[in-house]
């Protein structure tokens, strides 16, 4: 798994960024807040492609359980960037997604996000929407093949 998910092909939903001299550290590096909101972007852009035809509060009623990141390479200015996105693992009340960020073919940083669904007025975890589910488990289907 960590060979693949270093791989432009393993991931399914796209959005490009561009690095922004702001986002540089002192040693020139872009630092690791910028390379975190390209993450958000990609998970953003996954959401809106995915969920956007499920019920009125699907877009908001997530909260991030985990974000892991392994940061591989350095970045710097000016580079534009991909960021991929792939739905690794569904569970009752979360899911899992994979993320990663490339350079031309340099992979320089995954992420292992787990996001849970809330329920509006308890704002405590609840079962994933059917409508949701039954996307997810095709998106899971389809890698298979």
């Amino acid at each position: 798994m960590d060979t693949l998910k270093r791989k432009r092909s393993f991931y399914k939903n796209w959005i490009d960024g561009s690095v922004r001299y702001s986002d540089l550290d002192p040693n020139g590096h872009v630092n690791n807040g910028a390379i975190n909101a390209f993450f958000e972007d990609g998970r953003v852009k996954f959401r809106n492609d995915y969920m956007r035809g499920c019920k009125s509060n699907i877009l908001t009623g997530f909260v991030l359980a985990k974000f892991c990141v392994e940061y591989l390479r350095p970045l710097g200015y000016p580079n534009a960037v991909d960021v991929g996105t792939s739905l690794l693992r569904v569970g009752n009340s979360s899911f899992t997604l994979i993320q990663g960020i490339f350079c031309n073919e340099d992979c320089i940083a995954v992420a292992e996000v787990v996001t849970v669904f809330l329920n509006e007025k308890t704002q405590k975890a609840t079962k994933i929407d059917d409508t949701l589910r039954n996307i997810f488990q095709d998106m899971l289907n389809e890698r298979v093949k």
